[in-house]
């Protein structure tokens, strides 16, 4: 029995155990030594018993460090630093890497907030995946964008971020291979689709290879000290509607300009007098402008979407999402939608979203965009888009990627 307990005190997780016990201890004795010191000040126990402890996270930090450079080692062995013709994007897999934070956030038991974990090992997956060249990734600029803070949550920081002026500008870059993904935002909680990103793709080739959750936060900025010197208010339309209430309320007679992002808004209130933005608290460090109002959107919940577009479609990751461009050949006639997507309900594939836009072929014809839950591999998923690719005069697999962890 006893050589029972003294192999499970020498295994891994016997140790971590046992470590982790012996710091709490190591401060209460710290406090109580301290406590019973006449003199407080001088007795030397709290001071000992710290430096032990911090001898013990040299340790630990030591330990991590040497993990990260093996599991660098491992990313090589996958090929990104073997060969000479090998660049970051053929080993990128999204479906494996969203596997990763999955198993991740699983096991996560604190006191690192879920948030902080999956983060962390991004950082590690993109610095292992950037050994050889960096990512290049297109994103709807400027600097200081939502899409951008979007970017860095899904790729890392260890990519070349390419902000474009423009969202067919993205879809040019990628298809062109100058950028190995794109990332544009799709739809926000309150106000609803981005139409412009959900048009390119009646023309483009690209695949969605991913998606983005992003909870937005929404700043006044300025040059100026205080509301009362608010001339004008610059954002994207979409950030002045999610700010629609608070404008009402704080600044129901300053004009509102609608502008090609919250970044140029900024660059606007930096560059001219009485203006300011609304964009995100990096772009205010960027600009260095003023913060007048801190969280003004009008939802507490308010979060975008963004997509991650690229050239291919990968594998299952076992939690993904599909996305689908269809039609009819006359979406006029009654029932025509319905026919349409019957076969998702005669094999139970759950429909999550659908967006109809105009087809741009002849007047008041329409296709639909349609998100579903599974993977086009998944078999009553294959079943249903069989069927409904018969029925269908326009049918095309945009995508079909793991759903955003967090």
């Amino acid at each position: 029995m006893a050589r029972r307990k003294l192999t499970a005190s020498k295994s891994p997780k016997g140790r971590a155990a046992q470590r982790a016990a012996a710091i709490p201890r190591a401060v209460d004795r710290a406090a109580d030594d301290g406590a019973s010191d006449n003199g407080g000040a001088g007795s030397r126990a709290p001071s000992t018993d710290l430096s032990n402890i911090r001898d013990r996270i040299d340790d630990v930090d030591a330990r991590i460090h040497a993990l990260l450079n093996e599991r660098a080692r491992f990313a090589q062995l996958v090929g990104i630093s073997k060969t000479a013709s090998g660049k970051a994007v053929d080993f990128y897999r999204p479906e494996r890497e969203a596997d990763v934070l999955r198993k991740a956030l699983k096991r996560n038991q604190g006191p690192l907030r879920d948030e902080e974990i999956a983060r962390l090992f991004r950082e590690i997956m993109s610095a292992c995946l950037a050994q050889q060249e960096p990512l290049k990734v297109a994103f709807l600029g400027p600097e200081g964008t939502f899409t951008q803070a979007a970017v860095i949550k899904h790729f890392g920081s260890s990519v070349r971020a390419l902000p474009l002026a423009a969202i067919d500008e993205v879809f040019q870059e990628v298809e062109g291979g100058i950028a190995d993904f794109g990332v544009v935002p799709i739809e926000n909680s309150s106000e609803g689709t981005v139409n412009h990103t959900l048009d390119m793709f009646l023309s483009s080739s690209l695949k969605i290879c991913g998606e983005v959750e992003l909870r937005i936060h929404h700043c006044l900025m300025g040059r100026m000290a205080g509301l009362g010197a608010v001339k004008r208010v610059c954002a994207h339309p979409q950030a002045l509607a999610q700010c629609r209430g608070w404008l009402d309320d704080q600044l129901p007679d300053v004009e509102r300009v609608a502008v090609a992002s919250n970044a140029e808004g900024a660059r606007r209130a930096r560059d001219e007098s009485g203006t300011a933005a609304i964009a995100s608290r990096a772009a205010a460090e960027i600009y260095g402008l003023n913060l007048l109002a801190d969280e003004i959107e009008d939802r507490p919940d308010n979060t975008t979407r963004f997509l991650v577009v690229g050239r291919k479609l990968f594998s299952s990751s076992g939690t993904d999402r599909t996305t689908l461009l269809v039609s009819a050949s006359d979406t006029d006639d009654a029932g025509a939608l319905f026919r349409l997507l019957e076969p998702l309900s005669q094999h139970r594939v759950n429909m999550t979203r659908i967006e109809s836009r105009p087809s741009q072929k002849r007047k008041w014809d329409y296709v639909f965009f349609i998100d579903i839950e599974g993977h086009v591999s998944d078999p009553g998923v294959a079943k249903a888009l069989a069927a409904l690719e018969e029925r269908a005069s326009l049918f095309k697999i945009l995508g079909s990627y793991p759903r955003a962890v967090l």
